[in-house]
């Protein structure tokens, strides 16, 4: 990718935060209000960098048949189907389905080796065969389009329920990109002192054990804390959970950004989010497991400069 094409000016969440937040009850909402408005906060930045955001109730079973049949389902169908469309126009209905049978069909129960199958599917392409003219034809279907953005489907929906076997979990957020959940938000909420990013982290490792079919697709985790923000994979350790420091690579934020403002542009902005999935995500083997790490340059994870003037 152009690197002139990753620089991108810091946005301003506060200009729609009025419009999001019409759309939570805070009355009738489950979450304390101090949650609800720091939802309301972070998915006013999905809609500042371009994302569509729904909440839970948007796609209540019975009432959007399109996103989902039912609580187990963690890749909306229809979107993915239509983008998959819209992204190889050229293949037929048969490669289309072929690649889609690919991505939903779970080969082992281990559920790193799904991802690091399916990471490979994102990169490198679904290769898929069918019947052209009488005769077999190799070819590839993309699930992503990195060339035009607006191809992709971009979408956070707060919460998620998901049920899997005899339980059931709520993530706060999950964003999907062309109906596949590629990241998973946690927000805790500081009921005091003592809390601390550990709980969010905890809370991901229950999810990751009790749900893990959500995390067959999982590119980043998120823990959010108030205006704070750490971010990790699937293997990071609980203190592997770091804060993202720079919105464009070149220059610190301005003063006052958050860590959440800086970690929701920097990473989840379109052009850079595609870059971090094709280019710093490495899987590692060796004969027992698999480790997943984010490859984090070094200027994303220094600290702020005390001074406001730009670092060299």
């Amino acid at each position: 990718m152009n690197p002139a094409q990753l620089k991108k000016p810091t946005a301003k969440a506060s200009r729609v935060t009025r419009k999001l937040r019409r759309r939570f009850d805070l009355r009738q909402s489950v979450m304390p209000a101090a949650g609800v408005a720091a939802a309301s906060s972070l998915l006013t930045w999905f809609e500042v960098i371009g994302y569509t955001v729904l909440l839970e109730s948007d796609i209540a079973l019975g009432k959007h048949q399109i996103e989902r049949s039912n609580y187990t389902e963690v890749i909306l169908y229809q979107r993915l189907h239509s983008a998959l469309q819209k992204i190889n126009p050229t293949k037929p209905d048969e490669a289309i389905a072929a690649a889609i049978h690919q991505v939903i069909c779970i080969p082992s129960c281990n559920f790193l080796e799904n991802n690091h199958r399916f990471h490979k599917l994102l990169t490198d392409g679904v290769q898929v065969e069918y019947l052209y003219n009488q005769e077999i034809v190799h070819d590839f279907v993309w699930l992503i389009d990195t060339s035009n953005l607006l191809n992709n489907d971009w979408l956070a929906i707060h919460p998620l329920t998901i049920v899997e076997g005899s339980y059931t979990h709520c993530p706060d957020v999950v964003v999907f990109i062309n109906g596949l959940p590629l990241a998973v938000i946690v927000s805790i909420q500081p009921s005091d002192q003592q809390t601390t990013f550990k709980q969010g982290y905890q809370r991901i490792q229950t999810y990751i054990e009790q749900i893990p079919k959500l995390f067959d697709y999982n590119i980043f985790l998120v823990i959010t804390y108030g205006n704070r923000a750490r971010v990790g994979t699937l293997t990071s350790d609980w203190q592997e959970f770091l804060p993202w420091r720079t919105i464009d690579g070149e220059d610190f934020p301005a003063k006052g950004a958050t860590e959440l403002d800086v970690m929701i542009q920097g990473i989840f902005d379109k052009r850079r989010f595609l870059e971090q999935v094709l280019h710093l995500i490495v899987f590692e083997e060796n004969e027992t497991s698999i480790s997943k790490k984010l490859l984090r340059r070094p200027f994303c994870t220094t600290q702020y400069p005390k001074k406001s003037s730009r670092q060299g």
